[in-house]
C-alpha cells in the first residue's frame, strides 16, 4: 500500500508517495490531465490511498483515480492549514504533507456530492449567473435614466414606443442607444432563463427538501431547490450558525485581550450560490406579511443600508432552513409580539 499526496494545479501537479513506514517511495510532477493521471496510475499501481486538496478540477481528478481503483479523499484546504501549518509552502512540501495526512488517517475530508448532484448544481449555478447578468442590465438602465432625471419603468420601456418616451423626456441619442442595448440583453437572457426554469422545476417538485423549504416566505420553487442542493446533507452542519457561515453570511468577529469584539466583513469561504439564494429570498422582507419584516425595518433604520437588512433576513432564512431540514418540518414562524404563545417545542427557533 502506498499513500499519495497530490498538489493539483491547472497545468502540472506534484505528487509524493509514502510507504506504510512514512519513507518517501517516490515523488515528481505530471501533466494535470487524463494522460498524466494514467501515467501516474501505471507507475504507482492500484493499491493506493491518495489525498488532494479541494480546488477547481479536484473532483474530476478524484473521479478519474477512483475509476482506476484508488481510494481518494479530497481535503478541505483551510482545515489542512489548521491541522499542519507550514513554515515553507511549496508544491513539493504540500504533496508530502497531504501524503502524510493520508498515511496517518488525519485528512480533513470534504463531503462530496454525487455526479448527478453536481450536474444539478451546475444547472442552478448557470441560472444564477444568467439572473445576475439580467439584474445588472436592469440596474444599468435605472442608472442611465437617473443621469437625465427620468424614471420610466422597465415594463413601459420594453414597449414599442419606449425609446420615443425617452427622446421626449430629453435623453440624448447616445444614452438611448445604451438603454436599447441593455433591453436587448435582457431579452436575450430571458430567452435562456425561461427554458432553464422549466427544466429545473420538475427537480424542485420531486425533491422533498425543496418542497419543505418552499414553505418559507420569499423562497419560491427554484430558490428552494437551490438552497436544498447547496446544503446537501443537513447533518454535516452541527448547528444553524455553521450553515450561515457556509452561506457566506456570517460576519468575521475580531477581538483582542479584554477589548470588545468587533464585527468585520462577511466570511468569504463557503457556497456563494447558497448565500445568493438566501439574499434573493430576503428581497420580500419589505412586505408587512413577511415574518422578518420588523427585523428588516430595524436593521435598515440602524444601518441606513437596505443591503445590511437583507443580509440579516437572509441569515434568519438559513437558520430556519437548518431547523426545518433537521426536523423534517415545514416553516412555522415564531409568534409576533402580542400574539398567543405556543410551546417552544412546537415551533422553529428562528431567533439567532
Amino acid at each position: 500500500m502506498k499513500y499519495v499526496g497530490l498538489d493539483w494545479a491547472y497545468r502540472t501537479a506534484q505528487w509524493c508517495a509514502l510507504d506504510p513506514g512514512g519513507e518517501i517511495a517516490g515523488e515528481g510532477r505530471f501533466a494535470a490531465d487524463r494522460d498524466g493521471l494514467a501515467r501516474l496510475v501505471l507507475e504507482l499501481g492500484d493499491e493506493v490511498t491518495a489525498c488532494l486538496e479541494m480546488m477547481s478540477g479536484a473532483l474530476w481528478a478524484r473521479d478519474e483515480l477512483v475509476a482506476c481503483g484508488w481510494q481518494v479523499q479530497v481535503a478541505d484546504a483551510r482545515k489542512v492549514k489548521t491541522v499542519a501549518p507550514l513554515a515553507a509552502k511549496t508544491d513539493k512540501v504540500d504533496a508530502r504533507l497531504l501524503a502524510e495526512l493520508s498515511r496517518r488517517q488525519l485528512v480533513p475530508a470534504l463531503w462530496l456530492p454525487s455526479l448527478d448532484e453536481r450536474a444539478l448544481r451546475e444547472r442552478l449555478r448557470r441560472r444564477m449567473h444568467l439572473v445576475r447578468l439580467r439584474t445588472s442590465a436592469k440596474g444599468r438602465i435605472f442608472g442611465l435614466q437617473t443621469q437625465w432625471g427620468i424614471r420610466i419603468s422597465l415594463r413601459r420601456l420594453r414597449r414599442a414606443d419606449g425609446m420615443t418616451l425617452l427622446e421626449r423626456a430629453g435623453m440624448p441619442a447616445v444614452w438611448r442607444h445604451s438603454i436599447s442595448e441593455s433591453l436587448a440583453l435582457i431579452d436575450f437572457l430571458d430567452a435562456r432563463i425561461v427554458p432553464l426554469d422549466a427544466e429545473l422545476r420538475p427537480f424542485a417538485q420531486a425533491d422533498p427538501r425543496a418542497v419543505l423549504l418552499d414553505t418559507i416566505p420569499g423562497v419560491a420553487e427554484l430558490l428552494a431547490l437551490t438552497i436544498a442542493v447547496e446544503i446537501g446533507e443537513i447533518s454535516r452542519f452541527a448547528g444553524p450558525e455553521k450553515l450561515v457561515s457556509y452561506g457566506r453570511l456570517a460576519p468575521r468577529v475580531r477581538q483582542s485581550g479584554q477589548g470588545r469584539p468587533h464585527s468585520g466583513p462577511l466570511n468569504k469561504s463557503g457556497s456563494r450560490l447558497l448565500g445568493w439564494a438566501a439574499v434573493e429570498a430576503a428581497q420580500h422582507a419589505w412586505r408587512e406579511s413577511n415574518p422578518w419584516h420588523q427585523l428588516y425595518l430595524d436593521v435598515s433604520r440602524r444601518s441606513r443600508n437596505h443591503n445590511s437588512a437583507k443580509a440579516a433576513v437572509a441569515r434568519k432564512i438559513l437558520i430556519a432552513a437548518w431547523h426545518m431540514l433537521s426536523r423534517n418540518e415545514p416553516f412555522k414562524p415564531a409568534p409576533r409580539t402580542g400574539a398567543t404563545s405556543v410551546p417552544a417545542s412546537s415551533r422553529l427557533a428562528l431567533a439567532a
